[in-house]
């Protein structure tokens, strides 16, 4: 094995554990909840989809704010800490684990993310 060889597959498990320890972070930061429960909070949180604005305009849970994954730090502001926020994206996405980060170290306490995403939500949509 050449060093660069070695080098590479370092840098690749650095990678992997990497990641590995972002998505327990996330985890451990935000109740993951199926579609049920979800709906059940719409009524009484802050509903943010997280994907890009066009995906969003073809369609998106009734209700719903777009704050795009890539601009989600600068639009936090609008995001009230006294109420649930509550989270999805498309299973393609895969920013909900920084976002939940930023959310639990900015201080809020009640983050819901949609266990199974935005492609098998089956609530209302627009």
């Amino acid at each position: 094995m050449s060093v660069f060889t070695i080098i590479l597959l370092i840098a690749a498990l650095a990678l992997l554990c990497w990641l590995v320890w972002n998505y327990y972070r996330a985890r451990k930061a935000a109740k993951y909840i199926p579609n049920a429960e979800f709906e059940a909070l719409l009524h009484t949180g802050q509903l943010f989809d997280v994907r890009d604005a066009s995906s969003f305009h073809e369609k998106h849970i009734l209700g719903a704010r777009n704050f795009p994954a890539a601009q989600f730090e600068q639009s936090m502001s609008a995001i009230r800490k006294d109420k649930p926020v509550l989270l999805y994206d498309s299973s393609r996405g895969t920013a909900i684990p920084r976002i939940v980060i930023l959310l639990k170290k900015a201080g809020y306490k009640d983050v819901y993310v949609l266990k199974d995403d935005f492609d098998y939500w089956t609530g209302k949509v627009k």
